[in-house]
C-alpha cells in the first residue's frame, strides 16, 4: 500500500531541512519580502526628516534673511556631525551588549531627539537659531542612520543584501516624496499658500515639520516592534565584553579600520566624492535655479517668484523621490543579475545628463522630465554602494565600517560647503543655474569613477533554500 505524506508534513520537513542547512553553512535565517519591509520601515520616517531638510532649509534660511552665496556655510551641520558622530556610533554599536540588542538603543535615542528638533525648527526666529537646531537634527539622524545600515547587514545573508538595502532606497523615495509634497498637499486641502508667521516662514512649512516629528518616531517604533535583532552568540558576546571600550579605544579602532580598509572600499572614494558634492549643490541651489530659469527672477526670500520656485522645488523633489520609490525594487533585481556597479553607473549618468539640461528648461511642466534620471540615481545612491560595501567588509566590524563609509559622503559635502562660496561668484558668475550644471558634470564623473571599483567574484550556492 502506497504511503501518502500530507502537505503539512512535507512543509515541516522542508523547514527543518532548510534550518539545518543554514546552521551547517553558517547562514542567517532567510527573511521574506514582508519581513524585510518591516525591518526597513523605520527608514521611512528617517528619510521624511531628511526630505524636509533638503526641501526647506535653504528656503528657511532665505526667509530669515541669509544671502545665497553664504548658504553652503549654513549647511555645515550635516557634514560635520556625520563626520564625527557616525564612525563613533558605528564603533560603539559593534560593541554594545544590551537585552534590547546592539543597534536598537541607537535607533530609539536618535529618533526621539530628531522628532524634538523637527518640531522646533520652523519656529526659528533667526538664521543662527535655525542653523543651531539643524545641528541637533543632523546629529540625531546620524545616531540613527549608520547603526540602521549595520542592522540590515547583520540580519541578511549576502545574497539578500540587494533587496535589503534597496528596500531602504524605496522607503527613502517614499519618505522624501511625501516630505517634498506635504506643503503642496496642505495647500490642496485648504491651507493658505501665502500665510506666514512673523518670521516669514510659511504656515505650510511649519505644519510639514510637525508632521515629520510624528513620522520620525512613529516609523522607528514600528520597526522596533516588528523586527528583533539576531541574538549574539555566546562566543561573540564574550569577544565583545573582552574588547577595550571608551573614547580612546574607539578612536584607535576607527584609525585601525581606516588603515586596513578593504581595497574595494578605497576604490569607491572618487565615486562617492563626485556624487555627494553634486547632490549638495543640487539641494542648496535648486530653488534659486528654478526662480531664475522658470520664473525669471532671483530675488530675496520674501518675493512671490521665489515662493513659487520653493513650491515647484517641493513638487519636483517629490517626483524624483517617487521615481526612486517605484524603481528601487527593479534596481534590486538588476543589481542581483548584472551587478550593483553597472546599475549604479547607468543611474548616475542619467542624473548627470538631467542636471545639465535642467537650467535650460523654462516651463514648470517640463522640468519634471530630467527628474526621472535624478530619481533613478537617488534610488541607486541609497542602495547600490551599500550592496557593494556590505560584501567586502568583515561582519564583526560592520558598524564601524558603515560609519567610516559615511565619511565618504560627509567629507565631499563639507568640502562643498567650504569651497563653493570661494568660487561661486567668480567662476560660476553668481549663477545658481551654473551651479546646477556643475552638479551634472560631477555626477557624470561619478559614473565614470564606478569603473575603478573591483570586487572579488563570489559564488553563493543556496539552492536548498530556494523556493
Amino acid at each position: 500500500m502506497m504511503n501518502v505524506t500530507s502537505a503539512p508534513a512535507i512543509k515541516t520537513a522542508v523547514v527543518i531541512k532548510t534550518k539545518a542547512f543554514e546552521r551547517l553553512a553558517g547562514l542567517k535565517p532567510r527573511l521574506s519580502f514582508w519581513q524585510i519591509v518591516n525591518m526597513n520601515f523605520g527608514f521611512f520616517g528617517l528619510q521624511y526628516s531628511f526630505g524636509l531638510q533638503q526641501a526647506n532649509m535653504s528656503p528657511i534660511y532665505s526667509y530669515l534673511g541669509a544671502h545665497e552665496s553664504k548658504l553652503p556655510y549654513l549647511w555645515l551641520a550635516g557634514p560635520i556631525t556625520g563626520l564625527i558622530i557616525q564612525p563613533i556610533v558605528g564603533a560603539f554599536s559593534d560593541k554594545t551588549v544590551t537585552k534590547y540588542g546592539r543597534r536598537t538603543p541607537y535607533f530609539l535615542v536618535g529618533a526621539i531627539f530628531c522628532s524634538i528638533a523637527l518640531f522646533f525648527m520652523p519656529y526659528s526666529s533667526s538664521v543662527w537659531m535655525a542653523a543651531s537646531i539643524l545641528w541637533i537634527l543632523d546629529a540625531s539622524n546620524n545616531i540613527t542612520q549608520e547603526p540602521y545600515r549595520a542592522f540590515v547587514s547583520d540580519k541578511l545573508n549576502e545574497d539578500q543584501h540587494p533587496i535589503g538595502f534597496l528596500t531602504q532606497s524605496a522607503f527613502t523615495g517614499l519618505g522624501q516624496t511625501l516630505a517634498y509634497l506635504t506643503p503642496t498637499l496642505l495647500i490642496f486641502f485648504g491651507v493658505s499658500k501665502i500665510a506666514v508667521n512673523e518670521n516669514h516662514i510659511p504656515v505650510t512649512t511649519i505644519i510639514a515639520f510637525i508632521i515629520g516629528a510624528f513620522m520620525s518616531i512613529g516609523s522607528i517604533l514600528y520597526t522596533l516592534k516588528t523586527t528583533k535583532e539576531l541574538p549574539i552568540s555566546a562566543d561573540e558576546k564574550e569577544r565583545i565584553l573582552k574588547t577595550s571600550k571608551g573614547i580612546s579605544a574607539t578612536f584607535k579602532e576607527i584609525a585601525d579600520a581606516v588603515i586596513t580598509m578593504p581595497r574595494a572600499m578605497k576604490q569607491m572614494i572618487p565615486m562617492m566624492f563626485f556624487s555627494w558634492y553634486a547632490m549638495f549643490i543640487y539641494w542648496i541651489y535648486i530653488a534659486k535655479c528654478l526662480s531664475g530659469s522658470v520664473f525669471g527672477s532671483v530675488t530675496n526670500g520674501a518675493a512671490s517668484s521665489f515662493r513659487e520656485a520653493d513650491l515647484l522645488t517641493g513638487k519636483i523633489g517629490a517626483f524624483y523621490n517617487f521615481v526612486a520609490f517605484l524603481s528601487a525594487f527593479a534596481l534590486a533585481w538588476y543589481a542581483k543579475r548584472y551587478g550593483a556597479k553597472i546599475v549604479h553607473a547607468l543611474c548616475l549618468t542619467c542624473a548627470g545628463a538631467g542636471l545639465l539640461v535642467l537650467p535650460h528648461i523654462h516651463s514648470s511642466s517640463l522640468v519634471f522630465i530630467p527628474m526621472i534620471g535624478m530619481g533613478l540615481s537617488w534610488a541607486s545612491m541609497m542602495g547600490s554602494p551599500y550592496v557593494i560595501l556590505a560584501g567586502n567588509i568583515p561582519a564583526e566590524k560592520t558598524g564601524v565600517y558603515m560609519g567610516i563609509f559615511n565619511m565618504f559622503i560627509v567629507i565631499p559635502m563639507l568640502l562643498q560647503n567650504v569651497t563653493m562660496p570661494l568660487y561661486y561668484e567668480n567662476w560660476l558668475g553668481n549663477s545658481p543655474q551654473n551651479a546646477i550644471m556643475l552638479g551634472g558634470v560631477l555626477l557624470i564623473l561619478a559614473a565614470l569613477s564606478v569603473l575603478l571599483i573591483t570586487t572579488p567574484k563570489k559564488i553563493i550556492n543556496l539552492s536548498p533554500l530556494n523556493n
